[in-house]
Formats: C-alpha cells, sequence, structure tokens
C-alpha cells in the first residue's frame, strides 16, 4: 500500500479512543480556531430575495462533502491550488467543478492586481449569496487580513496549505480559522510545506514546482511582497526529489516557479544555474522543463550558464523577463534596481547565444510620472525587440504600496498609451519567420481553449495547434507548418504513430497519492468509512450489552 495512503488509514485502534479529548478541550487548544455560535441555519437573501441554508455540522465525513476550487493569478497559485486538492483529496472531500452542488468554495486569490481582488470579492459575496461555506486563500487574505469583506471568513495562510483539511473540516461545523503565520522548521523560516505532499494537477502531464517563496525586491507598485515575503528557497535536493518523483507519475513537462526565480539560492549559499543543472540530470528523453520568471538584475551574474542551459535540448529556449518600462526615470521611482541597458544586455546577449529564443515580458502602462517622453522610450524598446509575448498592463494603485501614495497619471491618458502599446504589439507577426511545411519536433501537453485543437509547443515554447488524433497527448511528435495566427501555429503530423515519442510512462505499479485514480480514491475511502462504521457498531453493541445485562 502507498505510504501516503497509510497515513491517511492510520491503525484501526487509533481511530477511536477513551483518551481522545472532548471536543470543547480540543478547540481551547486551537488558539487558530474562532467559535461561533452554532445557528440551525444561516439566512441570507439573494438579488432574488430567495431564502438559502447554510447547513452547520457537528461532526464531518469528508466523503459525503463536495469542495469547489477556483485559483487566481501566478503559476505558483496554481501549485498551491493542486497542493491544496491534494490534502482534501487524500482527506475523503470529493472536488467538482459544479459549484452549486458543492458544500463549500476554496477560493484562492491574487492580489497584483485590482481586478482579480474584485473578482475574488465577488465570487465570495456569490458563495454567501448561493449558501455556501467560503475558505480563503493566497495573496489577498494573506497581505491584508482585516479587510472587511474577510471579516468572519476561515483563511489559508501562503504557507499553511498543508493544512487545509483541518481547515475546511471546522469551517463546516461552523467555525472561523486563521492560519497566517509564516512554517518555520527548527525554528528557522521555510519557503513553505513540503514539495513531496500529494497533488491533484489541474493537467496531469505538467508539473508545477516552487522552488523558492518571496523576493528579494521592494517595487513601490507590489503588494506580493506583503503576501510572500522575503525570499525563502527549498533546498535543492528537495526540489530535483520531486522532479524524480513526478517523471515517475507521468508527469511529462516540469515548469518552475516562483515569484523571482532568478533570485534562488541567494539565501542558501546556491544559485539557479546549479540548480538547473541538477534537474536536467533527471529530466527523461521526450520531456522538457520550463523556467518561471526572473527578474533582471538576478540573471546578468550567470548569463553565460543560463545560455547554456537554455540551448539544453530538454530545456524550454524560453524566458520571462519583466522589463515594466523603458525609461531609467520611471524604472528608478519603479524602485525596479535595474536600468534599461541591463535589461537590454540580458535580452541581446540571450538571443544571440540561444538562437530563436522566445523572450517575453511586461509592460506597466502609466505608471505615476510617466510623462510623454518616458512612454515614448516604452514603445522604442518595444519596436526594437518586438517581443512574441508582452503582457500589458494598466497600472493600478494597490492600497499600501508607495505607488499609491504617488500622484497618478490621468485615467485617459493611461487607457490611451495602453491602446497604442497594444496596437504596436498587434502590429507584427512573430510567426511569420516560418515557411510552410517547415519541420518542427513538438511536445503535445494540453486542449485548446475552443476545444478543437490540441496544444503542443517546439523547442521555443511556441504553440503549435493540431488536430485532436487519438493518444497524442503525451506525445512529442515532428510536425509540418500549415499556417499561423498572431499567437499560434497550425500544424499537421508527418509521422506515423509508432513513431511517436511516449513522453508519459508512469512506473508500472507506482501509484502515489498524486495521481490515485477516482475508483482507487474511493476504495481507501470506503475502507476508512468501513472502519469507523465498524468501531461505532462495536461500541454501540458494548453498551446495549450493558445496558440489558446480556
Amino acid at each position: 500500500m502507498d505510504e501516503g495512503c497509510e497515513d491517511f488509514l492510520g491503525d484501526i485502534e487509533d481511530l477511536i479512543s477513551a483518551d481522545d479529548p472532548s471536543p470543547k478541550e480540543r478547540y481551547a487548544n486551537k488558539k487558530d480556531i474562532t467559535i461561533r455560535a452554532k445557528r440551525a441555519k444561516v439566512i441570507r437573501a439573494t438579488p432574488k430575495d430567495v431564502t438559502v441554508e447554510k447547513p452547520l455540522l457537528d461532526s464531518v465525513i469528508p466523503e459525503t462533502q463536495h469542495i469547489y476550487m477556483k485559483t487566481w493569478g501566478c503559476a505558483h497559485n496554481t501549485s498551491d491550488t493542486e497542493y491544496m486538492a491534494g490534502q482534501l483529496a487524500q482527506y475523503g472531500y470529493n472536488l467538482t467543478k459544479d459549484k452549486d452542488a458543492a458544500d463549500l468554495w476554496v477560493l484562492n486569490s491574487c492580489t497584483v492586481k485590482n481586478p482579480s481582488e474584485d473578482t475574488f470579492r465577488n465570487e465570495i459575496e456569490a458563495a454567501h449569496q448561493a449558501g455556501k461555506h467560503v475558505v480563503v486563500a493566497g495573496c489577498v487574505p494573506q497581505a491584508a487580513p482585516k479587510s472587511d469583506y474577510l471579516k468572519g471568513l476561515s483563511v489559508v495562510g501562503v504557507q499553511q496549505i498543508d493544512r487545509v483539511a483541518e481547515v475546511v473540516e471546522e469551517t463546516l461545523k461552523g467555525h472561523s480559522v486563521r492560519l497566517l503565520q509564516a512554517k518555520k522548521v527548527n525554528g528557522r523560516k521555510v519557503a513553505g510545506p513540503k514539495l513531496s505532499l500529494p497533488k491533484v494537477r489541474k493537467n496531469p502531464l505538467i508539473e508545477v514546482i516552487p522552488i523558492n517563496s518571496g523576493c528579494l525586491n521592494a517595487c513601490t507598485y507590489c503588494k506580493t511582497k506583503f503576501a510572500r515575503a522575503d525570499l525563502v528557497s527549498y533546498p535543492v535536493e528537495e526540489i530535483v526529489d520531486r522532479a524524480v518523483q513526478v517523471f515517475k507519475e507521468g508527469v511529462c513537462e516540469v515548469w518552475l516557479t516562483s515569484e523571482d526565480t532568478g533570485t534562488y539560492g541567494r539565501d542558501i549559499g546556491s544559485s539557479l544555474p546549479e540548480l538547473l543543472w541538477k534537474l536536467v540530470d533527471v529530466i527523461p528523453e521526450g520531456c522538457m522543463m520550463r523556467l518561471g520568471m526572473t527578474n533582471p538584475p538576478y540573471i546578468l551574474e550567470h548569463l553565460e550558464e543560463m545560455a547554456k542551459v537554455l540551448s539544453h535540448p530538454r530545456v524550454y529556449s524560453f524566458l520571462h523577463i519583466p522589463v515594466q518600462s523603458g525609461s531609467d526615470t520611471i524604472l528608478g521611482e519603479m524602485k525596479r534596481e535595474y536600468c534599461v541597458k541591463d535589461f537590454e544586455r540580458v535580452v541581446d546577449f540571450l538571443r544571440q547565444k540561444v538562437p530563436g529564443i522566445t523572450i517575453a515580458t511586461d509592460i506597466i502602462c502609466g505608471f505615476p510620472g510617466e510623462t510623454e517622453t518616458d512612454f515614448e522610450d516604452t514603445v522604442t524598446l518595444c519596436r526594437k525587440y518586438e517581443f512574441p509575448s508582452l503582457f500589458i498592463n494598466q497600472f493600478f494603485p494597490r492600497p499600501g504600496t508607495p505607488a499609491a501614495k504617488m500622484e497618478r497619471v490621468p485615467a485617459n491618458i493611461v487607457k490611451t498609451r495602453t491602446k497604442r502599446l497594444t496596437e504596436l504589439f498587434h502590429s507584427y507577426e512573430p510567426y511569420q519567420k516560418y515557411t510552410p511545411d517547415s519541420k518542427q519536433t513538438v511536445l503535445v501537453t494540453e486542449v485548446s481553449h475552443d476545444q478543437k485543437h490540441y496544444v503542443g509547443h517546439n523547442k521555443f515554447y511556441e504553440q503549435v495547434l493540431l488536430p485532436m488524433h487519438k493518444n497524442l497527448l503525451g506525445k512529442q511528435v515532428e510536425v509540418a507548418i500549415t499556417g499561423c495566427t498572431k499567437f499560434s501555429m497550425f500544424g499537421k503530423i508527418v509521422q506515423a504513430e509508432q513513431e511517436w515519442v511516449n513522453c508519459s510512462k508512469p512506473i508500472a505499479n507506482s501509484i502515489s497519492t498524486n495521481q490515485l485514480s477516482v475508483a482507487e480514491d474511493s476504495k481507501y475511502r470506503s475502507i476508512f468509512a468501513f472502519f469507523v462504521f465498524s468501531c461505532s457498531l462495536a461500541i454501540i453493541s458494548k453498551y446495549m450489552f450493558m445496558y440489558f445485562d446480556i
């Protein structure tokens, strides 16, 4: 039996004990739990004045409860949600995509932009109106736990996601639980929960591995630092062990994520290149690794090694390097700790040493104090490099940040500048460099949003849409390009199926809690329920015999 399942089921003697503390004693020892007076139901009025009941449970049998999960934000948030889903599934809760059928909603938030937080707040209100229990997670409650709309809600902090099952259980009973403290081991702060925890992946072929938490910057516009704090890196060995584990489970693509991957290891005497070379050694043939975002200052000293890693056949030649502005004046106001020349040096070097590399970047339009000249510098930079992936954002003043107190650029000017930069981005076609029928090797890992194509990526992480042939997911295939759009290419497979490389190869008889099938998961939960039922029946029988003096 899998080790994780043994931990979950435990010994039958451990299920019920006369020495177990009473509920009152148990709650008295939990400083993080606030006990609210129980009511038969909580009544809320929806816009249609419909009365909705929110049941409060004296005890929770996980197998009978359904949990809906929603995530906003970056790949790090996605990974956190996958870990929380793994904890809940292992504990016995049923995960559902149907929010109406769920008993409780877990909402994992992002604090980067105002619209993301607004949507998060609206979703909380929708849950209240639908009579659903709510557990909030992510950067919003971690950064601003005293927000009015979070009062009375249970909170899972960004470093406490391994305790989500405990929080969900108490919330279903009507209690408010707030776990926001930093995670420490032997008194020392760690990056977060163990990477070996079970997961339910959004895409079973892609593993998102957080390599560190927090960052070394103090950007004046950023509120994520309030939530993730300063840099704390996972040990190299733990990350490598996780990669080995997930490849054995059938994953064929690994994404490394953090608030700034370039800073990895600076707090533990290591570095990003050191980690990457050790990961390259454990990537199976045909599988790929994708690096996450890195800020310019922390990659400058590693340019030579980074170019070598990004040229490796099992690493995507892709890097996300946010510049935010083409003006040194504005970069200074943002406290970005680099100048435009630094950014250009990184891009020029990587494009020279890694021909064809895809460089993605971010721009903030309308940062406080941005003049027309500052904006023109940004336009000039973007026109020079014609970035194939350009994320254009309007400035949003995040509460509590230094930039929120700066004098704003008028909204109409911000919108005009955003439109101008967007028009520039749409004026060039990055995929026109490929001639029709040119051959490429792609790894197929996804289904397109319209559900009409499979999605593969070439060495440069450029998107190729393919016909939905049977058995294509998880395969590396050779394709010929048949056409392109602004954001992707179309291709046709030019190999026979027996020539496809199967990159998703789980080891036989090696099922981890991450990949438990519905049948297996139900089996283990049924065993657990049977143990509980048997023990309960034994106790009832004991007292019946005593009462009737049999």
